[in-house]
């Protein structure tokens, strides 16, 4: 892989290049390095690279604004951010940063992050997938969790947040459920006005008795005993989308 390492401290880059030499799979080669952002753009236009290794605070241009400015290359670079400062990492990620690392770095997160950085290049030059939005970027105790939209069994709006569920994990979202249906695929279907289910995962429709609407409707999903209620005027849409996936 062909490394730009951007960062306008030269020991950083030293360090950076000297461990770039002992990853190994995918093996790197640090092809050009820069000590602003309009030095790593004139590089940038000049030759195609794989991954940019990019510090976040610099003079003039910071990091943020380069990547930005990377992403409408015509064969954009994937970003690995290095920086002292973990304040970034959300933004860093709705960047789609292949990974946020932090210094001083290790040679083992350096050679995960251009693994990652390999898996997304894959990804980009593949054909593009029928996702509007390939992952949900969760904040969890100080970190940032990405949760492949793939994954997601159903979201739950609960007064301000979302709860998302996958088979393995439940997670709390800060969002609004209307405004991310907008991003969803069209995998998601709604069957109530606080829910949204993924239709791939629905394993029936059931009859279930609520004691303060009486009896009613609700969806199995596979991969959890939990049962989702179905709102009256959901279910014809509901039942017919489930025969268009039958």
């Amino acid at each position: 892989m062909n490394v730009l390492i951007v960062d306008d401290e030269p020991l950083a880059r030293s360090r950076l290049r000297t461990l770039l030499g002992d990853c190994q799979q995918p093996a790197a080669v640090a092809a050009g390095e820069a000590g602003d952002a309009n030095e790593a753009m004139a590089l940038a236009r000049r030759q195609p690279f794989d991954v940019v290794l990019l510090d976040i605070h610099m003079p003039g241009t910071d990091g943020i604004a380069l990547a930005q400015a990377l992403a409408q290359l015509p064969q954009p670079p994937a970003v690995v951010f290095v920086t002292a400062h973990a304040e970034h990492a959300v933004k860093a990620f709705e960047l789609d940063a292949a990974d946020y690392l932090t210094k001083p770095v290790r040679r083992e997160r350096l050679q995960a992050a251009l693994q990652k950085a390999e898996r997304l290049t894959q990804i980009n030059t593949a054909p593009a997938p029928d996702l509007a939005e390939q992952w949900l970027l969760i904040s969890e105790r100080g970190r940032t969790v990405r949760v492949p939209v793939s994954e997601v069994l159903y979201l739950k709006a609960e007064l301000k947040y979302i709860t998302v569920r996958t088979a393995q994990a439940t997670h709390v979202l800060d969002d609004s459920l209307a405004q991310l249906e907008g991003r969803l695929p069209p995998r998601f279907v709604r069957i109530h006005r606080n829910a949204l289910v993924a239709r791939d995962a629905i394993r029936a429709l059931v009859r279930q008795h609520e004691p303060d609407e009486g009896d009613g409707w609700a969806v199995r999903l596979a991969g959890i005993d939990e049962l989702l209620p179905v709102s009256r005027r959901q279910v014809a849409a509901l039942r017919e989308a489930l025969a268009s996936c039958s």
